[in-house]
């Protein structure tokens, strides 16, 4: 496939995903995964789930660090261009016609039961793509023991009412992955390993 093919490809598939993703960008990670992983097999697995970490511990919303991503790996700066602009776009050209009408838009009964739908398959969509990432994970006990102590945090912090930071989840997480890893490197390192 020729490189000017696949930056039309990957702006067109990224612009599908962004209009029809409702809920923000933890709700776009199923359908990135599914088009990327699964149907277009751009990226193994394991990337993918690389790509999630990265793309949300970096500033930005999740879905347009993904789409930068994968358009780079894929096709360099255009195809970066081109998959951030195609996940863009459709949000933008959707709420800029909102915001023209949005007073008359927000008293419609049917726009309110619209909106009660979206929630409804949003949180699917999010809980899926999770429950895959969990199940396709790396089962090392470092892992579980992380994945089920950031569970029990969320959940624990949840039902009492206290405010849990996502950011923090991550900078923990990230620094007891490099703790585990010093460990691992020093214990090589004295057995004579390099």
């Amino acid at each position: 496939m020729s490189k000017r093919r696949l930056c039309l490809d990957l702006f067109l598939n990224m612009m599908k995903i962004g209009a029809f993703t409702f809920g923000g960008g933890y709700s776009m990670i199923a359908l990135l995964e599914r088009e990327f992983v699964e149907k277009k097999k751009w990226i193994g697995d394991d990337e993918f789930t690389d790509l999630v970490a990265i793309a949300e511990s970096t500033p930005g919303p999740i879905a347009v660090n993904a789409a930068t991503y994968i358009g780079c790996k894929l096709a360099g700066v255009p195809g970066a261009s081109l998959a951030t602009l195609g996940v863009c776009l459709p949000s933008f050209v959707v709420i800029f016609i909102i915001s023209l009408f949005f007073d008359r838009f927000l008293s419609l009964e049917y726009v309110g039961y619209a909106f009660k739908g979206i929630q409804a398959c949003v949180t699917f969509l999010i809980l899926s793509a999770g429950v895959r990432m969990l199940v396709r994970m790396k089962k090392t006990v470092f892992n579980v023991a992380v994945a089920v102590l950031t569970m029990a945090a969320v959940i624990g912090c949840a039902l009492s009412g206290v405010g849990f930071s996502s950011i923090l989840a991550i900078l923990v997480s990230g620094l007891l992955g490099l703790f585990v890893y010093l460990i691992g490197y020093l214990k090589n390192r004295g057995n004579g390993k390099s």
